[in-house]
């Protein structure tokens, strides 16, 4: 069952408001996207910037890095674990294979 681009957008906006409610995953996060808070603050502010669908994808990315996160994130959210590999799927970038 594929995913729609917006319910993409959505789900991983929700990925997004759980490491930024984690606090050991949240400087890893900011660490590895080279955002600072004050980056996301203005784009939270800003509705159009912060659904870019490349910026999102590298959101659901990085959960992805590691299964505990993607369960940690699933179980919150009521999600079925393969929900944010299908939600990748759908945004830009994610039809690529990554061999690493």
């Amino acid at each position: 069952m594929s995913i729609s681009q917006e319910s993409a957008e959505t789900i991983a906006l929700e990925a997004l408001a759980w490491l930024a409610g984690n606090d050991a995953l949240w400087p890893v996060f900011l660490g590895a996207s080279g955002a600072s808070e004050a980056d996301l603050r203005a784009r939270a502010a800003d509705r159009e910037r912060v659904a870019d669908p490349a910026f999102l994808g590298a959101v659901l990315d990085f959960v992805m890095m590691d299964d505990r996160w993607v369960m940690a994130f699933c179980e919150a959210r009521g999600l079925a674990c393969e929900v944010p590999m299908r939600a990748r799927a759908a945004l830009p970038g994610g039809q690529e294979m990554h061999w690493t």
